[in-house]
This record gives C-alpha cells, structure tokens and sequence, in this order.
C-alpha cells in the first residue's frame, strides 16, 4: 500500500501535467495490455502528448481548483488520461487511430479551456487539422493573392513580347 508521501507525490505529478496541458482527454485502459499502452505513450510523446494511467481519487485531488476540475464525472471505474501539451488537436488524433486499432479502447471524454468534451466532441476534434496544416493552409491564402498578381504581370508580359516578335517577323519579311 502506497503510503502519504508517495501520495502526496503522485498528486504532485499529475498536478503539474494539468497545469502544462492544453487539452486533457479520458479514457478506459480496461482489457489493455502493458505493451499496448506502452505503444500509445509512444505514438502520444511523438506528438508532444503523455498518457498516464491514474487512480481516480488521487486524480480528483490534482484537479481540485484548476480548470480540469470538470473532468470529476468522468474520473469513474479504470481511469487514463491524455495530456496534450503542444498541441490540442494531436491527442485526440492518435486516440482516435488507436481506438480504430484496438477495439478494446474506449474515451470517456475530454476537458479543454475549462469545459468538458463529450465523446463525440473528441472525435470531432480528432477530425480537425493540425497545427502544420492549418499553418500550411493560411500560408496558402496569404500566397494566393500574390501568385495571381504575379501571373496577371506575366501574362501581360509574355503577350507584350509575343506582340513585338510579330512586329519584328513582319518587318522582316
């Protein structure tokens, strides 16, 4: 049996990954192996994530008054959680995958920016691009006007000198 201090220590810990988290998802590790868990804190820290398997009144404790304090319903029979600290998207993401995977995993739900997400919250939030793509779509927007000035100038550059290459053959000629 786990005595105060290391108590008190686990709370610490899960503590401060809320306090770093942008986005916290639930989830069952019931009927889970130790490899497969292994393999999804694998796939998750490549996102800049953690998943960490908790005791739900130790995880209680850590979120009394902070903004994850709405995840208190979810934090019934076996708990996990994801924590996603670069990024809000990428969590719920390779949940999602894993779950397709591994019919066995479950998400109860999830909490970001002080509210609670449902479940299908969560995979609406899986759907959702990432970072890079939405940075690669908005560079893409900010591009587009340009691209079209540039290939308007072009246009009216190639037709200019199309023009004086015809002048040119008919005085030759």
């Amino acid at each position: 049996m786990a005595t105060r201090e290391q108590k008190d220590q686990k709370i610490a810990e899960i503590k401060e990954s809320f306090a770093k988290a942008q986005v916290a998802i639930v989830s069952d590790p019931t009927g889970l192996s130790v490899e497969e868990i292994t393999t999804l804190r694998r796939k998750l820290q490549k996102e800049g994530a953690d998943y960490t398997v908790v005791k739900n009144t130790l995880a209680i404790k850590a979120i009394s008054g902070t903004e994850y304090e709405c995840l208190g319903d979810l934090l019934k029979g076996a708990s996990a959680i994801a924590f996603g600290f670069n990024d809000q998207v990428a969590p719920a993401k390779v949940l999602a995958d894993f779950t397709k995977e591994v019919e066995k995993a479950e998400v109860k739900g999830g909490a970001m920016d002080g509210k609670v997400l449902s479940v299908n919250e969560v995979k609406a939030l899986a759907k959702l691009p990432s970072k890079e793509e939405l940075y690669a779509k908005m560079l893409g927007c900010i591009n587009s006007p340009a691209s079209g000035i540039v290939g308007g100038i072009n246009g009216v550059m190639s037709a200019l000198v199309r023009a004086i290459d015809q002048v040119r053959q008919q005085k030759t000629a």
